[in-house]
C-alpha cells in the first residue's frame, strides 16, 4: 500500500503522455481516497484567499494547505499556522516557486485575480483575469494533472472555458474534475428565500442554474425545499435580487472592495463538498461545468460529485413561466461569454 501511494504520487506529478512515455501504468485515479487530501489555494494572500484559507485550516478534511501567491504568502501561512487544528499549512511565493505549491495536489482552488469594483465592465475583469487563470491553469497541467480545480476567478462564466482550452491543448483536460464555483449564487437565493418566507436559512435549498453573472444567474424558485409560495411580482423581486446580489456588495462596500467573505465561505463549502467527494461520498452540489443539459457547453446546474469528479447531471426540472422566460434570455450571454474565452485562448 505504501509503495502504491508513492508510485501514485509521481505519477500524480506527470501528464497522461509523459506516463505513457515512461512505460508506466497510471493508477486507477476513480476509486476513493481514504488519505486527507492536499489542498491548494492559489491566490490565497487576496481577499478571497485569505478567508478561504482560514476557513479551510479549520476544517478536519483536510490534510495539507497549500498557499500560493504573487507576493504576501509567508505571512498567511504563518499567520494560520498558529492556528491549533492539524492541517498542514505550507507557502510558495512568485510564479518560480508555483511548481512547489502544485504538487501532489489533489484539488486546486483558483481565487487568484482582481475583484469587480465600481465602474468596472466584466470585459475590463475579463481582460485582467483571463491570463492569470490561463497561466495558472498551464501550471496545473504540468505539476499536477489529475487534481480536481475549482474556479472563483471571475468571470466565472469565461474563465471555467479557458481552463478547458488550456488542459486541451495540454492533452490533460478532463470535463469531469473542472468546476466552476457557483455556491455563493445557491447561498444568496437560499438567504434571501428564508427571509422572504420566514424560515430558517439552513432549512432552505433552492437549485440555481445558467451561469455566475447577471441575468445568467437563475434561481428556480419553483422547486425550492420547502416550497416558495409567493406572488409572481415577490418571485421577480427575488430572483432579480439574487442576480444582483454582488452589485449590492460593492455598492455597500463604497468601491473599497466586493464579495469577499461570503465567497470565502461559499468556497470553503463547495471545497468540502469536493473532498467528501473525493472521499467516496455521493455529493449533489450546483457548479458551472461542461455540461450536455443543454444546448450550451457549459452550463451550471445541480451534480452529483464522487470520486471520479462530476459523475451525474441532475436534471433541471420544470420551469414556472417566470423561469422559463429567464432560461431563454440568460442563453445569448452565456454564449457569448463561453465563446469570449474559447477564442482568448485560441486566438492568444
Amino acid at each position: 500500500m505504501e509503495s502504491n501511494s508513492r508510485v501514485a504520487r509521481l505519477l500524480g506529478h506527470l501528464n497522461p503522455s509523459e506516463i505513457a512515455q515512461a512505460g508506466l501504468q497510471a493508477l486507477p485515479t476513480s476509486a476513493p481516497s481514504s488519505k486527507k487530501p492536499r489542498v491548494a489555494v492559489l491566490g490565497a494572500a487576496g481577499g478571497i484567499g485569505q478567508p478561504l484559507a482560514l476557513l479551510l485550516k479549520a476544517s478536519p478534511l483536510i490534510g495539507e494547505l497549500s498557499l500560493y501567491d504573487i507576493v504576501g504568502t509567508e505571512g498567511v501561512a504563518a499567520d494560520l499556522s498558529h492556528i491549533d487544528s492539524s492541517v498542514k499549512v505550507s507557502s510558495a511565493t512568485g510564479a518560480e516557486k508555483l511548481s512547489d505549491a502544485l504538487y501532489g495536489c489533489d484539488l486546486v482552488v483558483i481565487p487568484a485575480g482582481v475583484p469587480r469594483k465600481p465602474g468596472m465592465t466584466r470585459d475590463d475583469l475579463f481582460n485582467i483575469n483571463a491570463s492569470i487563470v490561463r497561466d495558472l491553469c498551464a501550471a496545473v497541467a504540468k505539476y499536477c494533472p489529475q487534481a480536481w480545480v475549482a474556479i472563483i476567478s471571475n468571470p466565472v462564466n469565461s474563465t471555467v472555458p479557458i481552463a478547458a482550452e488550456v488542459f486541451k491543448r495540454a492533452g490533460t483536460y478532463d470535463p469531469r474534475k473542472l468546476l466552476g464555483v457557483t455556491k455563493l449564487d445557491v447561498l444568496r437565493a437560499n438567504m434571501f428565500i428564508a427571509e422572504a418566507i420566514g424560515k430558517a436559512p439552513e432549512s432552505v435549498s433552492v437549485p440555481v442554474i445558467g451561469g455566475h453573472a447577471g441575468v445568467t444567474i437563475l434561481p428556480l424558485l419553483s422547486q425550492a425545499t420547502p416550497r416558495v409560495d409567493v406572488s409572481a411580482e415577490k418571485a421577480k423581486a427575488l430572483t432579480e435580487r439574487i442576480q444582483d446580489a454582488g452589485t449590492e456588495v460593492v455598492k455597500a462596500k463604497a468601491g473599497k472592495g466586493s464579495a469577499t467573505l461570503s465567497m470565502a465561505y461559499a468556497a470553503a463549502k463547495f471545497a468540502e463538498s469536493c473532498v467528501l467527494a473525493l472521499q467516496g461520498q455521493a455529493v449533489v452540489e450546483c457548479a458551472y461545468v461542461e455540461s450536455h443539459l443543454t444546448d450550451l457547453p457549459f452550463f451550471a446546474s445541480q451534480v452529483r460529485l464522487g470520486p471520479s469528479g462530476v459523475e451525474e447531471y441532475l436534471p433541471l426540472g420544470r420551469f414556472s413561466e417566470l423561469e422559463a422566460k429567464g432560461f431563454e434570455a440568460l442563453k445569448s450571454e452565456l454564449r457569448g461569454s463561453i465563446q469570449k474565452g474559447i477564442d482568448f485562448v485560441r486566438k492568444g
